[in-house]
């Protein structure tokens, strides 16, 4: 399947959450989207992190990656994900861990996440839903050691991908994974209407002063960091 075949909206619509698990939404979507329109997902070695139902994972191996790894610290999300693969017919290698985990199989060509990023008024903890979202008050608390961990994890030369929202500091990554072994650059953004979760904290981002008041709409972000 070449890239200009490739259709994300069809190939998620594939994939099913089950409960406790993050259905994929705009965010996966736009992560898909901007791996496709890359083109370096064919015959590379592809590394997803908080894959959740799998949804990305299955992407890159559906543009015809040569292997596919994913990690969750979720057990429910890692039989989700497998189940979802082995339902669209893809090898996907789907386990239970993280950063640490990960760097056990170093290195890869591709790094691609979509973490949780929504900002939180408590430290997140346990294992339901509300992990696939919660990130702390700043919403980072998976993208800061994204950032300085991410390049231990790539081959030189390798490409890390990650979608966040514009509330949890796109501008924090960049410098972040520059002052961490990458070259970062803006690969896509889209505006969305805030979902329930976001609409949910309005108020509270509003009394922080992050949010206009009144507004419902987000900027979602795909920065690129291409290792040195």
């Amino acid at each position: 399947m070449t890239t200009a075949e490739f259709d994300s909206v069809r190939s998620l619509a594939r994939v099913h959450a089950d409960p406790g698990v993050y259905e994929p939404q705009e965010d996966s979507l736009l992560l898909c989207d901007v791996a496709a329109d890359s083109g370096l997902v064919p015959g590379a070695r592809v590394l997803d992190m908080c894959t959740g139902s799998g949804a990305v994972a299955i992407t890159a191996a559906l543009l015809g990656a040569r292997e596919v790894v994913a990690f969750d610290i979720s057990p429910r999300a890692v039989a989700c994900a497998q189940r979802n693969a082995r339902s669209v017919g893809v090898d996907v290698d789907v386990r239970l861990g993280s950063f640490s985990e990960a760097a056990e199989l170093e290195p890869f060509d591709i790094l691609l996440c979509n973490p949780p990023y929504v900002p939180s008024e408590t430290a997140p903890t346990g294992m339901g839903l509300h992990r696939a979202w919660d990130a702390g008050e700043d919403g980072r608390v998976v993208l800061d050691p994204l950032c300085t961990r991410g390049a231990e994890l790539l081959a030189p030369g390798g490409v890390l991908l990650v979608v966040h929202s514009e509330f949890s500091g796109p501008q924090r990554t960049r410098e972040m994974l520059n002052t961490h072994g990458f070259g970062a650059s803006e690969a896509g953004c889209r505006t969305i209407d805030f979902g329930p979760v976001m609409t949910a904290r309005a108020e509270w981002l509003e009394a922080k002063g992050v949010l206009e008041s009144g507004r419902r709409t987000e900027e979602l972000v795909v920065l690129r960091g291409d290792k040195r």
